[in-house]
């Protein structure tokens, strides 16, 4: 190639770049200003399962705060199905402009990942924004079970190992897994009974059909008052302010037992950091609202608040704790 050639080329392609460079300053500039205005339209908030539910009570909370926040409409759009999978699916594909958040849950984040397969990655494809709550599990049984105490149900387990039915909304659920490490760490053998949903879970376990089950605060609450189930344990470390009188299941001598089911909200990975930034803030503004925290008290869960950087760590280990968990006990996809 001769030298007059090549200086044309190189002639035109710098022309092209200094055509080219304002456009992306340009680009940048108006990115910068969309950002610095956000939201300058409503935002959805997807819930991943039916209306009604623990996480859907959460989410309205949650966005009648953040609407008075931000100046803007926030609305839940429902996208159940595949016990979580489906919303979260939507999400991860969705424009990542901050205009379109979950709320998962400790088993649509956590849990799913070890028993099935799905098109995203529950890390990779998603910007954490900030966890919202914190919800223990109570351990309850049947009146007409003879036992009164943790140690007295270990006891009759191991006593008639495999007897002994516990119930849950199904496989993989949180009150399936409860079992299953109150198992793992007591050394006892259970048959887990999985239902479809914890409703009719709750209904068996009062009716006597099943003796035990693993259940979220708000849905035992009423059966507890009425003496309709029997509470012996919470799930978490610590005790429940609604309930102040049960032990923990580590102060019952399962030491070291603590799982609780939880929510946070998350936005496509690629967000700008920026717009994670200031919906973290707006967040984290809306849980320390003392309405925020009452609302959230009666569904039976409490605040939790914090940074990304915080529930990202916090999401690596609960997804590490519950591979371990589902590998030992063997659980699958039904």
């Amino acid at each position: 190639m001769n030298e007059g050639v090549v200086k044309k080329i190189y002639q035109f392609v710098s022309t092209a770049l200094l055509a080219i460079l304002p456009i992306v300053a340009l680009a940048q500039a108006a990115a910068a200003e969309s950002a610095s205005q956000f939201p300058s339209k409503p935002v959805r908030l997807i819930v991943p399962f039916p209306a009604g539910g623990g996480a859907d009570v959460i989410a309205r909370v949650i966005a009648e705060g953040l609407t008075e926040r931000l100046g803007q409409s926030v609305y839940i759009d429902y996208r159940s199905g595949a016990n979580g999978n489906i919303g979260m699916e939507f999400v991860a594909n969705a424009p990542a402009d901050g205009y379109t958040m979950i709320i998962a849950t400790s088993n649509t984040w956590a849990v799913n990942p070890t028993i099935y397969k799905a098109s995203f990655d529950v890390v990779k494809d998603f910007a954490p924004i900030i966890q919202v709550t914190s919800s223990p599990g109570i351990l309850v049984v049947n009146p007409n079970l003879p036992v009164k105490s943790v140690q007295e149900l270990i006891a009759l387990a191991k006593a008639q190992p495999g007897k002994i039915d516990y119930g849950s909304a199904g496989m993989g659920s949180f009150g399936h897994l409860c079992g299953v490490i109150f198992e793992q760490m007591s050394g006892t053998k259970m048959t887990h009974i999985p239902y479809k949903g914890s409703a009719p879970a709750t209904l068996d376990a009062i009716s006597g059909q099943i003796p035990l089950l693993f259940n979220d605060a708000l849905a035992t609450l009423p059966y507890l008052q009425s003496g309709m189930l029997r509470g012996l344990a919470v799930t978490s470390i610590k005790r429940m302010p609604m309930f102040p009188d049960l032990p923990t299941l580590d102060e019952a001598g399962l030491k070291g037992y603590d799982n609780s089911t939880w929510t946070a909200i998350a936005v496509p990975a690629a967000t700008p950091k920026d717009i994670v930034a200031k919906l973290n803030r707006e967040m984290a503004a809306v849980l320390s609202m003392s309405r925020t925290q009452e609302k959230i008290a009666a569904a039976g869960a409490i605040t939790v608040g914090g940074t990304p950087e915080q529930f990202t760590a916090f999401l690596n280990a609960e997804i590490a704790k519950f591979r371990r968990i589902i590998k030992e006990a063997q659980i699958t996809a039904q």
